[in-house]
């Protein structure tokens, strides 16, 4: 446990018990809370947990009130730890000696007053490190020593009283950047820096007290450097600034910056200060911070203009006018000011743009940036200077509308040269008076509008645009209740994000022919409008919008399109959303910058917070191409076997069966209610073609000769020719009161027969079966019987039937009850009529004579010649034509 933590325990733990006892436990609370300020008093880590990579290579523990290297917690395989903002007070010998790999170490702003000699020994690969702000009073040369592979050396900002390096400094040949310094520093000395002039740096930084009090000439020979930084205020000693500037001359440097210069009071005298400037070869002068007025910042333009510098930055001054300063014209303008770059930020006076009175140190810059320096007007003449500008920022000001655009101006052929225009973050509100304004720019092709006040007020005019406009950036605006009309149509890249628009305006877009990048992110877009073309759209931004449902027929219009960010929207995971996904990350057609992070499902409700990348519907519900070819196999499937089925059972046929069976019913309804019918036959018989000589000779012989005889159909007499065979059938057994089955083993084998058995018994549907009479001419066991004839079989178990007896003196009774269930064979005349017409009509169409008066000589008669009769042979189930004689007419079955 750590000794600290141990004495606090020791000295809060019998205070602990007395309160318990004492007070109760409310007041441990209370105690507990002083306990944590005099931890926090004294800097003592209440949780000192340092953050660590999984590669054990990099350690966080800054911030975290340590007063002490927490070593043991940190893996020894370390390259870089952060202990700055900690209350470390003194770097110990043993401190990083475990971390022999350590390249990087951050000390910065803590306590640090002393740092033992030997604290690096151990780390001779470190080559970042970082002391700055501490409390050092020398500069710890000797702890320094070891680390020859030094390439970053911060240790500005400590309470140095001197600014001279040791010959340690020499062996440090690696070393790329130095800072050092600090508010304590008097003056700089000639040889402070002597022990580092054959080290070629890029960065050195100097930092001395407020008030520099000596200043030795030739203190700065010895430095080498690409970029010069001074932290020096020469409020009290302003003639060192020439001096300064002599020990420079002939440098060449990428970045001479001054912090500071005068940070107490205005430079006042006359005397010109900066003239050294035009001696030092530097291709950007930085004044940063400090007080400047109209004579001191005219010394120095004045000076630059016979200075190879390309860029001028003036950021953060206390700008003032100056009270001796003397308007002479245009003599004591700024005019030859040659810069790439002119950069004025964040100063809190505009009156700094015209300082002079007048614009002529714009004349020839190619690219000035005015940013928040609060002014609110743009002066006609000031056009007029800015003749060579490519770039114009005048970003977070305080621009409005008729500032920008005075309608007293003369803006034609103005600013020839511009082509980017930054007005973003001002007060703006009309596109109308953009347009206006920046319709006269002859090359302007980039213009940036957001953070302005667009679309809160309805405009009334048209827009003007120049034609060469390209690029067109207007995010952070309001477009939510106006359209995009008065927008350019001919730019490549535009930029509505974050300008709540609730729909995509689709005239807009038609009219945009070349447009490529389109950026409409955080807005509100509720749905992708189908159709939308862009052919030569190349990159989309759609993410934080409130549109959920998204597939390839979205962008199906924008062939081009090779970038996509869609995420942080209520997405509907569907198998469209799915498709569209693996679509794009498998085939690489669109590239998803921002999958999958940003994308979850809203919806459906029980895959809320869902990442889509874990969303995998079934196959058979998103592929519709599965779902077709299933759907037609299986229709294919199920068509062939109700074919087949068809053709196995004779399907057509039970189909007209089933039409003759609601007649059937509808026979029953009508008998039932009492509406007789007479029938044609008095009975019809069915049997097999091998019982045939039975039929005739026994059967058909005894009925027909009955007094007065029976009307009996049999299909070799009564069929009529040329007829489909199942119509014969239905319709004779329609037209018969009884019908009688003459049961054998021929018959069981018989299709047709079983047919006729079939419409028998529909037939008989209410009426149990009391017009079928069951004739057995030789016995029959029912459970012999295949189970296709399972009517017969149930008849059978169920009905009575008359059985044909072998014994001659039997046989009366068999016909006496045969005729008894037939009952009498009353027919009308009329009727009886009507039947032999039929006879002998269906006779003179098949040349075949009926003799219905003589009932035991029916055998058909022709002429003298064969006639061709269809034979039915029921035991076969088709229906064969074949040549007949004369003393062979039989019908076959």
């Amino acid at each position: 446990m750590d000794p600290v933590f141990v004495e606090i325990g020791t000295m809060v733990e019998q205070p602990f018990k007395v309160l318990c006892s004492a007070i109760g436990i409310y007041k441990i609370i209370v105690v507990t809370l002083l306990v944590s300020a005099y931890c926090s008093s004294l800097h003592i880590p209440l949780n000192n947990k340092c953050a660590i990579s999984k590669d054990n290579r990099t350690a966080d523990c800054s911030g975290r009130y340590l007063s002490y290297v927490p070593i043991e917690a940190l893996p020894l395989s370390l390259e870089e730890l952060d202990l700055s903002l900690n209350a470390l007070q003194v770097i110990h010998e043993r401190d990083f000696c475990p971390l022999r790999y350590l390249r990087v170490l951050k000390l910065q702003f803590n306590n640090i007053s002393l740092i033992e000699d030997r604290a690096f020994n151990c780390n001779t690969l470190l080559e970042d490190l970082n002391i700055f702000n501490n409390s050092l009073t020398s500069i710890p040369d000797k702890a320094l020593e070891p680390l020859a592979n030094l390439q970053n050396l911060y240790m500005s900002n400590n309470l140095y009283r001197s600014a001279t390096l040791s010959d340690i400094f020499s062996t440090f040949t690696k070393l790329k950047i130095l800072s050092l310094g600090g508010s304590l520093i008097p003056g700089l000395k000639e040889g402070d820096f002597r022990s580092i002039q054959h080290i070629y740096l890029d960065k050195f930084a100097i930092k001395t007290a407020s008030s520099l009090k000596q200043y030795e000439q030739g203190c700065l020979k010895f430095i080498r450097t690409k970029n010069m930084w001074f932290d020096v205020a020469i409020d009290q000693k302003p003639n060192y600034l020439p001096i300064i500037l002599q020990d420079l001359a002939n440098m060449t440097f990428s970045e001479l910056r001054f912090r500071n210069l005068f940070e107490f009071k205005y430079y006042t005298d006359r005397e010109d200060i900066f003239h050294g400037l035009k001696d030092i070869n530097m291709q950007q002068l930085i004044l940063y911070r400090g007080k400047f007025n109209e004579n001191v910042l005219r010394m120095a333009l004045v000076s630059l203009q016979f200075s190879p510098v390309k860029s001028l930055s003036l950021l953060s001054l206390d700008f003032a006018r100056s009270p001796t300063f003397e308007e002479a014209g245009m003599g004591s303008s700024v005019t030859d000011l040659v810069l790439d770059d002119l950069i004025l930020r964040d100063i809190s006076n505009p009156d700094i743009l015209r300082f002079d009175w007048h614009f002529t140190w714009f004349s020839k810059v190619r690219r000035l940036t005015i940013k928040n320096v609060n002014f609110n007007f743009v002066p006609c003449d000031a056009w007029d200077e800015m003749n060579v500008i490519e770039l114009l920022d005048l970003s977070k000001n305080q621009l409005q509308d008729t500032y920008l655009y005075n309608r007293q101006c003369d803006y034609v052929g103005k600013v020839p040269a511009l082509q980017c225009f930054n007005i973003s973050t001002n007060q703006l509100s009309s596109l109308v008076d953009v347009s206006a304004l920046v319709g006269e720019f002859k090359k302007l092709q980039v213009i940036d509008l957001s953070y302005n006040q667009f679309g809160i007020s309805k405009e009334v005019g048209v827009c003007h645009w120049r034609q060469n406009i390209t690029k067109m950036i207007l995010h952070h605006n309001d477009f939510g209740k106006s359209d995009l009309s008065c927008l350019p149509t001919t730019v490549q890249y535009l930029d509505l994000s974050d300008c709540n628009l609730d729909h995509v305006d689709m005239d807009y877009f038609q009219r945009v022919s070349d447009l490529k990048e389109l950026l409409l992110s955080g807005n509100k877009i509720k749905f992708i409008p189908p159709g939308w073309s862009n052919p030569t759209l190349q990159l989309l931004q759609l993410d934080g919008n409130s549109f959920g449902l998204i597939s390839m027929s979205s962008f199906k219009e924008m062939p081009r399109l090779s970038q996509l960010k869609a995420g942080n929207n209520p997405y509907h995971c569907t198998c469209d959303l799915h498709s569209f996904i693996q679509e794009s990350t498998t085939k690489g057609k669109v590239n998803i910058t921002d999958w999958p992070d940003n994308y979850r499902c809203y919806h459906p409700e029980a895959m809320l917070n869902t990442s889509v990348a874990n969303f995998f519907p079934g196959l058979l519900e998103c592929d519709i191409r599965l779902v077709i070819i299933i759907s037609v196999v299986t229709t294919a499937t199920v068509v062939l076997a109700l074919m087949l089925l068809c053709y196995v059972f004779n399907v057509p046929w039970y189909t007209r069966a089933i039409c003759h069976i609601i007649r059937a019913k509808y026979r029953a309804y009508q008998e039932g209610l009492g509406i007789s019918k007479t029938f044609a036959y008095h009975a019809f018989i069915s049997y097999s073609h091998s019982d045939a000589d039975w039929v005739r000779d026994q059967l058909l012989t005894c009925l027909e000769s009955n007094k007065p005889p029976y009307n009996i159909c049999i299909h070799e007499r009564d069929f009529m020719p040329g007829k489909w065979i199942i119509d014969n059938i239905i319709e004779n057994i329609e037209n018969s009161r009884k019908v009688i089955f003459v049961l054998s083993k021929h018959f069981v084998n018989s299709e047709w027969c079983n047919y006729e058995l079939y419409f028998a018994q529909q037939r008989a549907i209410g009426k149990t079966f009391s017009d079928v009479v069951l004739v057995l001419k030789e016995p029959i066991d029912p459970d012999s019987l295949p189970n296709k004839y399972c009517k017969l079989k149930k008849m059978l178990n169920t009905k009575t039937y008359l059985e044909w007896p072998k014994d001659p003196k039997q046989q009366i009774f068999f016909w006496a009850q045969l005729k008894s269930v037939l009952g009498k064979p009353v027919l009308t005349r009329d009727r009886t009529i009507s039947i032999r017409s039929r006879i002998s009509s269906r006779s003179s169409n098949s040349t075949l004579e009926l003799h219905v008066e003589n009932p035991m000589a029916r055998q058909p008669k022709v002429q003298n010649q064969e006639v061709a009769l269809p034979e039915m042979n029921r035991d076969e189930g088709n229906l064969v034509y074949t040549e007949m004689s004369e003393t062979d007419l039989s019908v076959q079955r």
